[in-house]
């Protein structure tokens, strides 16, 4: 499978710049695998797709404030650093992005706050754009963190293009996130209305969750024609014994597994038995699935479109089936469904 499968041309204009008023009157499209067939609903049309016994499996991870405006020493160039992840409690190091990264250097100090009310300084160089950042700061723990979320903006992608809003710090999060480590959301999640889980609990439908502290991977471009030479950024995952029984459970007692986003899809498909039941694992994954794939786990797959040449998009096209996906996706910019992450969604059934 090669990168150039997954270009199409998609109207900047549909790209969406805000969520739906309400989470889950989003548009939904239904891709019908068996039949070739696709239906546009409402998102919480969703109820109708699933029974009782169903497992949808969600991702609780929960987005942090990644994104920080700093100045440097002596100049006072303005800095953006993105937080990826906290790399020492005690020491306070973090692992970073950096833009521009040819202005900063290991030794350089970075002053945030209009009142430079937090100092980091660079001690390591870990790729072109990454850096290692020991913030200074004598108080505690928890203090520290509240002075550097409260600077700190919700980590929108750059493809949204514009400011971040007040309320973004809800809309870019799910109503059920719990684990915070991510820097950007499980957007297929972000469709779920407290009501909508509510109703889907009522109708018998079982939920599972999963943790998987979504990176900047997601976000970065392949580079090579050949998909197989591609590598995944790792990510961080758990998979305990509730959710590993839940979904086995089911699936022993013929009953179907929705996969909640591309996270989860990732993380079903990365701890599983030959056998196909789900394991319980701790720990990190790269895994990248592209066509053709075999899938173990998940029958449904609920998903938002994504941009062209995406791993997004590779994914769901190894669910879908590539040829279904370029039609669904087609009939989309057609239908003027909006794309990204806060944009329209998908089922796969």
């Amino acid at each position: 499978m090669k990168l150039s499968k997954f270009k199409y041309n998609l109207p900047q204009e549909l790209i969406a710049k805000y969520p739906a008023e309400n989470r889950d009157e989003s548009r939904l499209m239904v891709v019908n695998r068996a039949k070739g067939t696709i239906e546009h609903k409402t998102f919480k049309d969703i109820i109708d797709y699933v029974d009782e016994g169903d497992v949808m499996v969600f991702n609780d991870t929960k987005v942090f404030p990644a994104r920080l405006y700093g100045n440097k020493e002596k100049t006072g160039a303005e800095i953006e650093v993105f937080l990826l992840r906290e790399l020492n409690r005690e020491q306070r190091l973090w692992d970073v992005l950096v833009d521009p990264a040819r202005k900063i250097r290991i030794g350089n100090k970075l002053y945030f706050g209009d009142d430079d009310s937090l100092v980091a300084e660079v001690i390591d160089n870990t790729t072109s754009r990454g850096r290692t950042l020991r913030f200074l700061f004598d108080g505690s723990y928890e203090e520290f963190k509240d002075a550097l979320y409260a600077l700190g903006e919700t980590p929108l992608p750059k493809f949204i293009d514009r400011k971040v809003e007040d309320d973004d710090a809800e809309r870019y999060q799910t109503v059920y996130a719990k684990h915070e480590g991510a820097v950007a959301a499980p957007t297929a999640g972000m469709h779920f209305s407290k009501q909508l889980l509510k109703r889907l609990e009522i109708k018998g439908v079982d939920f599972g969750y999963v943790t998987l502290h979504v990176g900047l991977g997601n976000f970065r471009s392949v580079e090579v024609e050949d998909l197989t030479k591609h590598r995944m950024d790792s990510e961080e995952i758990r998979i305990d014994s509730k959710v590993v029984k839940t979904v086995n459970d089911a699936k022993d007692s013929n009953h179907k597994i929705v996969a909640v986003g591309t996270t989860v899809l990732r993380t079903l498909e990365t701890s599983v038995s030959t056998a196909g039941h789900l394991c319980e694992y701790e720990g990190w994954t790269n895994k990248f699935i592209f066509p053709p794939y075999d899938f173990k786990v998940p029958d449904i797959m609920v998903t938002n479109f994504h941009l062209p040449l995406s791993t997004l998009m590779m994914m769901v096209s190894a669910f879908a089936g590539y040829d279904l996906l370029i039609k669904a996706y087609k009939t989309a910019i057609e239908e003027k469904y909006r794309f990204g992450t806060y944009g329209d969604a998908m089922l796969i059934i």
